[in-house]
């Protein structure tokens, strides 16, 4: 029996490369990959793997995130706010209004879930 309600991620295979949209490289020469692993019926919800090296991207939020790290090092600053270092095992939320800068200082590997909206 097939368990439809259930999903398990597994092995990332295919990533998508490149920058996502209002994310702006600041310094260094970081990389992205994104892999959406699932996407509601509606749209309206995704989530997946994403991986990153180190370097400094400003980012424009639009849409809710809910992370969970799996791997690497990371400061997040608001613009004009204090900077939080997160790290291994840490689960965070960004809201959809965040600018700032993420700050990669260990290359990462996250799951996150978006809702678009």
């Amino acid at each position: 029996m097939t368990n439809k309600t259930i999903l398990k991620f597994g092995p990332v295979e295919h990533a998508e490369a490149g920058d996502l949209p209002g994310w702006i490289v600041v310094e260094g020469h970081p990389t992205m990959q994104t892999a959406v692993q699932h996407t509601t019926a509606d749209g309206k919800v995704m989530s997946g793997t994403w991986r990153a090296s180190p370097g400094t991207y400003h980012a424009t939020y639009t849409d809710y995130e809910f992370v969970h790290m799996i791997a690497g090092r990371i400061i997040i600053t608001p613009d004009g706010g204090t900077p939080v270092e997160v790290g291994p095992g840490d689960a965070f939320v960004v809201e959809a209004d965040f600018k700032g800068t993420w700050k990669i200082i260990e290359p990462v590997t996250k799951h996150f879930v978006v809702r678009v909206g």
